[in-house]
């Protein structure tokens, strides 16, 4: 599957979960990781309704590791 088809399965996937971050508030982001080689987030306030990023597991890692090093704070 191409980066252009992941979007579309990945809207339709299941097992989305919410950050362990948002202590049940609806104001964080969703993952499914059930399209194998495919990292889906989400907008967990607008639920099915939100547009999808697809990225790679190598792209999902490289990004929370950026985040996790204060690397977008400048």
């Amino acid at each position: 599957m191409n980066h252009q088809a992941a979007p579309a399965a990945l809207t339709h996937a299941s097992g989305w979960r919410t950050s362990s971050y948002s202590q049940g508030a609806n104001d964080c982001v969703e993952i499914t990781t059930e399209v194998p080689g495919w990292v889906g987030v989400r907008d967990s306030k607008l639920g099915t309704d939100s547009p999808v990023l697809a990225s790679t597991p190598s792209q999902w890692h490289t990004t929370l590791t950026a985040t996790k090093t204060n690397e977008f704070n400048t």
